[in-house]
C-alpha cells in the first residue's frame, strides 16, 4: 500500500462511551465522566477504595492548581 491509498483509507473507529455520575449536594454539583474501567478491580471493596484515591488525587491535584485559585476568586 502507498501513502495515497493510506491518506484515502477510512478507518472507522467506534466513539468512546464513558459512564457519567451526577452528584449534588446542597453547596455543589458534580458531573464525573468516569474514564478508567474500574470494573477490572473484581473485589467490590478495592474498587471503591481504587475509585476514592483517585477522586482524592483529584481534588488534590485541583486544589493545586491556579485556576481554583480562580475559581474562588469569583466564587
Amino acid at each position: 500500500m502507498d501513502l495515497e491509498e493510506f491518506d484515502n483509507l477510512e478507518i472507522e473507529l467506534p466513539e468512546l462511551e464513558y459512564p457519567e455520575l451526577e452528584l449534588e449536594t446542597d453547596d455543589i454539583k458534580l458531573i464525573l465522566t468516569l474514564k478508567k474501567d474500574y470494573s477490572k478491580i473484581e473485589n467490590i471493596e478495592e474498587r471503591k477504595k481504587e475509585f476514592i484515591k483517585n477522586m482524592k488525587d483529584f481534588i488534590d491535584e485541583f486544589a493545586a492548581n491556579p485556576e481554583f485559585d480562580e475559581l474562588m476568586k469569583y466564587y
